[in-house]
């Protein structure tokens, strides 16, 4: 079902409303029969995007409210979330910075809203990758990430006044018997520190 204006051809044109074979709504800007503009499109599974279209795909800048309660506002190309923006995550954790095809990945903000921790640095599709800064309560770790976890030299900063300087080291495999059927459980890289100073202006780039 279609109330709207249209072209000349009959296709729809202009500004109007459509009910789709699925159940889903779209009200908004349409060109020569295709989603075209400002609109905003409800799903029957209460979805909703509002913001902008190219040829029916979401493009430019919108919000999706997803069904669970999460919420993402900011860039969006050939429907996917990409360039700059701001994801609310169910939990109430929430992520600020770049995506591309819809993964975290380049410059970003992680605030994890259990503890308040922050995690400022670089993101690799969607994996925590790269120089970053990690700021807890009242410490906070300054050093380098490798699919998610902290690796190589860094320095943890704590408020009194001190700095605890170091690095994560991956633990050796240790021998998997033959009989064990388990795969081994995955390996926390180890904090090995080397050395306790006064505050210093050490940064992940220095390494380079």
């Amino acid at each position: 079902e279609y109330d709207g204006d249209r072209n000349s051809e009959g296709e729809r044109h202009g500004f109007g409303k459509a009910l789709l074979p699925n159940g889903d709504t779209y009200e908004g800007e349409y060109e020569r029969g295709l989603r075209n503009g400002r609109g905003t499109y409800r799903f029957k599974n209460g979805a909703l995007y509002t913001g902008n279209y190219l040829q029916n795909k979401k493009h430019g800048k919108g919000v999706f409210f997803y069904p669970d309660g999460s919420k993402y506002a900011g860039d969006w190309v050939h429907d996917h979330r990409q360039g700059y923006g701001e994801y609310l995550y169910a939990n109430g954790d929430t992520y600020t910075g770049e995506w591309s095809n819809n993964k975290r990945h380049g410059q970003g903000t992680y605030v994890y809203k259990d503890t308040g921790s922050k995690y400022i640095g670089h993101w690799v599709n969607g994996i925590q990758e790269g120089p970053a800064e990690v700021i807890h309560l009242n410490h906070r770790f300054k050093g380098r990430f490798l699919n998610g976890k902290p690796l190589g030299r860094g320095k943890f900063i704590f408020d009194f006044g001190c700095e605890q300087h170091g690095e994560y080291i991956e633990p050796g495999q240790e021998k998997v018997e033959e009989e064990q059927e388990e795969p081994p459980l995955p390996v926390e890289p180890k904090w090995k520190v080397s050395e306790i100073t006064a505050l210093t202006a050490w940064s992940p780039h220095d390494e380079e």
